[in-house]
C-alpha cells in the first residue's frame, strides 16, 4: 500500500482458518468481528482475542482494513490475496514441557533384561527370506502428538521393554502380534549409545505413553535426533536406564519406569541372529495397539499450551 493509504487506515479484519476448512466464511465489515479485530497501532500491533495455532498444521489468512473518511464514516476494502502458510514441528522447548509432565507420572524403575517386538509369524518370515533376516527401519507413524518432529521423518524399528511388576518379565498379551523377537538390552542399549526423547501422549485412556529414540553413537538417526529432541542422561533419567553394577561384576543393569507404557525407536536395522524368535502364550490386545493412534487432546497429563 502507498504510505499516504496506511497512514488512514483504523482497522485490520483478519480472517483465520485451517487450509482443511473449505466452507470458511469472509467476514463482513457490518458484523464487525471484534474477537478479531486488530486497531491500527505502531507496531508491534494489539490484537483483540488471540489464537492458539496447532503444531504441523496448514492455514489460509486474509486480511481487510478500515479507513476513516473525513465525514466521520468509514471505508472498507477489499480482501487481501489468501496467503497459505504451514507451522512448524514442536521446538525442543515444547519438547522439554512434555517431558516434564512425562517425568511427574514416570513413577518407580523396574529391572529389565530384554527389548522385544511383536509381529505375527509371517512378518518374521518375510524379514528372514527377503531381508536377509535383518528387521528394516520404517518410517515413524503419526502417532502421538500432533507436532511431534520424529512422526513421518524418523526411520527406526520399534521395540517395547516393560516388564511385569510381579515376574519382572515381559507380559505374555500384545498388540501387535503372537509372535516376539527377544534381544538382550546391552545389544541395543549401552555406552555406545545415545538415548532422547521423542513424545508423550495417551489415546483417551488411563495409559499414558512416552517414546524414545535409542541411536547408535555418530549414525545418521543420531545426528537427525541431535538437531531436534531433548537428549537423556542414559545413567540418570526417569524412563529407561543403563548403568554398571558397582556391587556385582560391573555388567550393565538396566531399569525402566513402571508408570508408562515405553515405546523404544531403535534408529539401526537389527539381525535376527542377535536374538530369539518365539510364541507367546497370551492374547493379542489389538484395543492396546498404537499405529497411528491419535492423541486426546483433552487430557491435561499429556497436553502443552501449544495445542496438541
Amino acid at each position: 500500500m502507498e504510505p499516504r493509504s496506511k497512514e488512514c487506515i483504523t482497522h485490520y479484519f483478519i480472517d483465520l482458518n485451517k487450509k482443511e476448512n473449505k466452507n470458511s466464511n469472509k467476514f463482513k465489515h457490518k458484523d464487525v468481528p471484534t474477537k478479531l479485530v486488530a486497531k491500527a497501532v505502531p507496531l508491534p500491533m494489539t490484537v483483540r482475542g488471540h489464537w492458539f495455532l496447532s503444531p504441523r498444521t496448514e492455514y489460509t489468512v486474509a486480511v481487510q482494513t478500515a479507513s476513516k473518511q473525513t465525514d466521520g464514516d468509514y471505508s472498507i476494502s477489499e480482501w487481501s490475496e489468501i496467503i497459505e502458510f504451514c507451522t512448524a514441528d514442536y521446538s525442543t522447548v515444547h519438547l522439554n514441557q512434555l517431558l516434564e509432565k512425562a517425568e511427574v507420572i514416570a513413577g518407580r524403575m523396574l529391572r529389565l533384561s530384554v527389548f522385544y517386538r511383536n509381529q505375527n509369524k509371517e512378518y518374521f518370515d518375510n524379514t528372514r527370506e527377503t531381508q536377509e533376516s535383518r528387521i528394516l527401519q520404517s518410517v515413524k507413524d503419526n502417532s502421538g502428538s500432533h507436532g511431534s518432529p520424529i512422526s513421518g521423518k524418523l526411520e527406526g524399528v520399534y521395540f517395547s521393554c516393560n516388564t511385569e511388576f510381579n515376574t519382572g518379565k515381559p507380559p505374555q498379551d500384545s498388540p501387535y502380534g503372537r509372535h516376539r523377537f527377544e534381544v538382550q538390552a546391552d545389544t541395543l542399549f549401552n555406552p555406545d549409545t545415545n538415548l532422547y526423547f521423542g513424545d508423550f501422549y495417551c489415546m483417551y485412556t488411563a495409559y499414558h505413553y512416552v517414546i524414545l529414540v535409542l541411536a547408535p553413537k555418530g549414525s545418521a538417526g543420531d545426528d537427525f535426533c541431535k538437531q531436534r529432541l531433548p537428549a537423556l542422561d542414559i545413567t540418570n533419567n526417569r524412563f529407561l536406564t543403563c548403568k554398571k553394577d558397582e556391587k556385582g561384576d560391573g555388567s550393565l543393569v538396566f531399569h525402566h519406569a513402571q508408570d508408562v507404557i515405553l515405546e523404544v525407536i531403535y534408529t539401526e536395522p537389527v539381525d535376527l541372529a542377535l536374538g530369539t524368535v518365539a510364541e507367546i502364550s497370551g492374547h493379542q490386545l489389538m484395543s492396546m495397539s498404537t499405529v497411528n493412534a491419535k492423541k486426546d487432546p483433552s487430557c491435561k497429563t499429556c497436553n502443552i499450551s501449544v495445542g496438541r
